[in-house]
């Protein structure tokens, strides 16, 4: 069963990257919250094949449409933009999906609809003959399902499936923004062998207080809307855009890595051990597309220090270094939140390889067609930053459904 988050708010969704759509259900989001169609297309345009010029060359346009899940008596607002329409036996069908309205505390519904498929790309890959691209899932995912699976495009193994993970993500954080102020940045800080001389961590952790400024995340944000690839290293990130122009050229692929933050965490979510949220993120950061690696804080570099070194020093103020990047035992201690999450190079190549066919006769490999991204990273930020999100959500309704009151059990 496929459900990212839970149990007290949850994702799932459904969909192949050449089938006719991507499907979401968002689970246990509280009634009240207002939610714009257009808020959470801002950050599908930053997830969206074609959305940068060093990603895949494939564009889709990816609208969603709400079906379900919202509400408001003005009527004009709540169906005033979305039109769904379909021709089915001969007939056509139309409704309107909901465009801004208030949460019910019901499931949300979405879809996005596939507008850019060259499925006649993958035909290499069809049968028991078909062809394995090293690295990729075709072989498993063939063996897995005993041949019934939909090969176009990767099908579900496909990075657009991660549509879902940024509509419910787009939801978590708005919430949050609007609740507890907490605003989740990525940057992209190695490209290849290219390093970024500047931190999105450091940056936020040099703040003089655990609160961070509306000012000083606002100026982050446009330093990152403006950069070549998204990083807040405006050098590294010329030097890696030419990196992978000069990579795709070759029909090579790029490894990655990518700092992602979430500032104004509120202290004392999460658990310790089975359900600690430092497991769960790490899961759900790991368990992403082409992740290879996930580090929380100082990460693999605290193997070198001495305990002294390390530790974070506490006054009454609070924490005076972030060292543990936000998180103790499992639980949230308001200083930043601070990942690092490491994608491996594309698997989808243009250079010969070793392979098989799926009946494993040895062949060697070369790709036909196709549209890949050279280097995933560059569009991956988003992703991060929803799946961080939809696991703070409920590591905060969670906190919060500890405490027993009679308040929110009175009805006359």
């Amino acid at each position: 069963m496929e459900i990212l988050g839970g149990p007290f708010y949850s994702v799932a969704g459904a969909g192949e990257s050449h089938g006719p759509a991507v499907t979401t259900i968002v689970m246990g989001c509280p009634p009240g919250q207002y939610i714009r169609r257009s808020d959470v297309q801002a950050f599908l345009d930053r997830r969206r094949p074609g959305g940068n010029k060093h990603g895949t060359p494939r564009n889709e346009k990816d609208k969603v449409l709400f079906l379900a899940g919202l509400y408001q008596d003005d009527h004009d607002k709540l169906l005033g933009g979305s039109t769904l329409s379909a021709t089915v036996d001969g007939g056509t069908f139309n409704t309107e999906g909901f465009e801004e309205g208030f949460t019910t505390g019901e499931p949300i519904a979405a879809i996005v609809l596939s507008t850019s498929k060259k499925s006649g790309d993958y035909t290499q890959f069809t049968g028991p003959t078909g062809e394995v691209r090293p690295g990729h899932t075709d072989l498993v995912k063939f063996h897995k399902s005993a041949g019934y699976v939909d090969v176009r495009g990767g099908g579900r193994s496909s990075y657009r499936a991660t549509i879902t993970d940024v509509i419910g993500g787009s939801i978590a954080r708005i919430l949050l923004q609007e609740k507890f102020g907490t605003v989740l940045v990525s940057s992209i800080s190695q490209v290849g062998p290219l390093k970024a001389k500047i931190s999105l961590a450091d940056r936020f952790n040099q703040s003089p207080t655990p609160r961070i400024s509306r000012e000083l995340i606002d100026t982050t944000l446009t330093e990152l809307d403006a950069a070549e690839i998204p990083s807040i290293d405006a050098d590294f990130a010329s030097e890696a855009g030419e990196l992978i122009k000069e990579t795709r050229k070759r029909g090579d692929s790029l490894g990655a890595a990518v700092e992602v933050v979430a500032v104004n965490v509120p202290p004392l979510l999460g658990d310790p051990l089975y359900q600690s949220l430092k497991v769960r993120l790490m899961g759900a950061l790991g368990g992403l597309n082409a992740v290879q690696s996930c580090e929380v804080g100082a990460g693999f570099d605290v193997v070198e220090r001495l305990g002294s070194q390390n530790n974070d020093p506490i006054r009454s103020s609070g924490y005076t270094s972030n060292t543990h990047g936000g998180l103790l035992g499992g639980v949230t201690t308001g200083m930043p939140l601070v990942m690092r999450v490491g994608f491996k190079p594309t698997s989808t190549i243009n250079i010969a390889q070793q392979s098989v066919r799926k009946n494993l006769d040895e062949i060697d490999f070369e790709l036909e067609k196709g549209r890949h991204d050279p280097c995933v990273g560059v569009r991956a930020g988003v992703t991060l930053e929803s799946r961080v999100a939809i696991e703070l959500l409920n590591a905060a309704l969670s906190h919060q459904a500890g405490k027993l009151t009679s308040d929110l059990s009175k009805l006359f």
